[in-house]
């Protein structure tokens, strides 16, 4: 795949603004409420499948490598046995999912880029939760439920990830075109 530098910078933004967005966290459990997702979920919409989904996988590269870029100022090839790790992983295909979705057709419209972002959000959460569940039981030895996985890493998340939703859709409607006519 042949990038333009307009692309390597956009990727790197999108890079750098999930990481941020993991800094500004607050911890809950055993999955922190981060805007992580929020700058995922963006990096689709703005920079399609394939640069949104390459943020992301940069994202995660650099953490595993060692620079705490991840919530809670955690990073290093260990945090694949965090239990919110598999979240991490769903970065990745739910940003290529949400730009695969919101750029088919480049017809712009909020209720379709608000459906692409629930269907990353979908996304985000069949990695994470399975992955904490396994994790937990598995690794850190915690006996949980899966029902109990998935209130504690999804249904206690939904409303604050339904309002990013929202907003990224909305700030998408209006950036996009623009950016696409640009390109």
């Amino acid at each position: 795949m042949k990038i333009s530098t307009r692309d390597m910078v956009l990727v790197s933004l999108f890079t750098a603004l999930t990481a941020i967005g993991a800094f500004l966290s607050i911890p809950l459990g055993n999955v922190p409420i981060s805007l992580q997702s929020l700058f995922t979920i963006l990096s689709g919409l703005i920079l399609g499948a394939k640069l949104g989904s390459l943020s992301q996988l940069i994202y995660v590269i650099l953490g595993l490598a060692g620079i705490k870029i991840f919530a809670g100022f955690s990073g290093g090839p260990q945090s694949i046995f965090s239990p919110s790790f598999g979240f991490l992983i769903g970065f990745i295909f739910a940003s290529y999912i949400v730009g695969f979705i919101s750029h088919r057709n480049k017809d712009f419209t909020f209720k379709k880029m608000f459906l692409a972002t629930l269907a990353g959000t979908l996304v985000i959460y069949a990695f994470g939760v399975p992955y904490m569940y396994f994790i937990l039981n598995n690794v850190l030895v915690k006996e949980i439920s899966f029902i109990t996985a998935l209130k504690t890493g999804c249904i206690i998340f939904l409303p604050g990830d339904i309002l990013k939703c929202f907003v990224s859709s909305y700030v998408a409607t209006k950036i996009v075109p623009l950016a696409t006519k640009e390109a």
